[in-house]
């Protein structure tokens, strides 16, 4: 097995890596060599953050949506699922909620659903903001027009999140329908970094058809777009979805994703998924101490929760707000960490010599 820790280092020095030399570190890292890679990613995001991790009080507020993606549970063709959608006061409802419990940034999520108009969600941000002028809003609504992301950044918004989910156009269209496009996929993230959002992209680990190679494009595609944000959770099959029968992502290679972003991205704002808490009872703990930064705690009311269902055995589906927030805080204080009330915004920091970083 060949002595991965030269291409640890060079990431570490800030430099990017060859294709060849990606897939090596992806497809031969020993355990040794993967511990000690998830340490470095620690020490930088120590270094950088402190023990302090960023919340995000997510407000899944539409489990309707126009599209079919294979791999989603409240995918159009899913009859099965009992549909809502939030109204605006229900949603400030969840806004007062979180801001009460510390919470500095609302992330508002949803299928595509026609129903709320770009009139309504302008009126949403503004109202949220006029609340609470203190606080940021994240959208994750999926593709819009150029336009349409102006008019959210002009009222408000700050942060966009539109996971990529591969690099790779075969890839991508083994897991959506013929209607969606990658091109289009990649040019909504470039509009959003245009207008000015902190933008987030991100991929699933471990989904149907996905190689190594898939992986290894898209983290050449992340270092080009030099996003703020990079969200990285394992795949979970749905049991009402072609991909049912699917297996799940691992734990060892989604732990291997964030801290090679980590070391890529010093900065970069960084979520422990709660998918990655649904495959193991300490998964978002893991994840922080592979380099993650933030976690998003759920303040969907309780009545919802089960209904956004994007994936199997989805974890605090019944809990409720409060019990989501102090639940995390506990597990987080036990390996060091604090919960930090603070819109935790994007911060570029200067690269660290070598002998900074150790």
């Amino acid at each position: 097995m060949p002595n991965v820790k030269p291409l640890i280092e060079k990431l570490e020095a800030n430099q990017i890596l060859s294709k060849e030399e990606f897939y090596t570190l992806l497809t031969e890292i020993s355990d040794q060599d993967l511990l000690y890679l998830r340490e470095r990613a620690s020490t930088i995001a120590r270094k950088n953050f402190g023990n302090r991790i960023y919340t995000r009080g997510l407000i899944e507020f539409s489990n309707h949506c126009k599209n079919d993606c294979y791999y989603c549970g409240i995918r159009r063709s899913n009859k099965n699922v009992p549909r809502y959608r939030l109204s605006e006061e229900e949603i400030l409802h969840c806004a007062d909620t979180g801001y009460t419990l510390g919470f500095r940034t609302f992330v508002l999520q949803g299928g595509e659903d026609a129903y709320y108009s770009d009139d309504m969600i302008v009126t949403i941000i503004k109202s949220i903001k006029k609340k609470y002028p203190d606080c940021a809003i994240t959208l994750s609504i999926g593709e819009k027009s150029y336009e349409s992301y102006q008019r959210f950044y002009e009222a408000g918004a700050d942060r966009y999140l539109l996971r990529h989910e591969t690099a790779n156009e075969e890839h991508y269209q083994k897991l959506h329908p013929p209607t969606l496009s990658l091109k289009n996929r990649k040019q909504c993230l470039w509009d959003l970094k245009e207008i000015g959002f902190q933008v987030g992209a991100g991929i699933m680990i471990g989904s149907p058809h996905q190689t190594e190679t898939n992986l290894v494009e898209d983290l050449l595609f992340i270092k080009e777009l030099s996003p703020h944000m990079v969200g990285i959770g394992p795949f979970i099959p749905h049991h009402q979805t072609p991909f049912a029968k699917e297996t799940t992502g691992s734990l060892r290679q989604t732990l291997l994703l964030l801290s090679i972003i980590r070391l890529m991205f010093p900065s970069v704002l960084l979520p422990a998924t709660t998918a990655l808490g649904t495959i193991h009872p300490e998964g978002r703990e893991m994840g922080i101490l592979s380099g993650a930064n933030v976690v998003m705690p759920n303040l969907s009311p309780t009545t919802v929760r089960k209904k956004y269902e994007l994936y199997d055995n989805k974890i605090c589906t019944g809990d409720e707000a409060a019990e989501c927030r102090y639940c995390l805080e506990g597990r987080l204080n036990r390996i060091g960490y604090q919960l930090v009330v603070d819109r935790g915004d994007y911060k570029p920091f200067p690269n660290l010599s070598m002998s900074d970083k150790k």
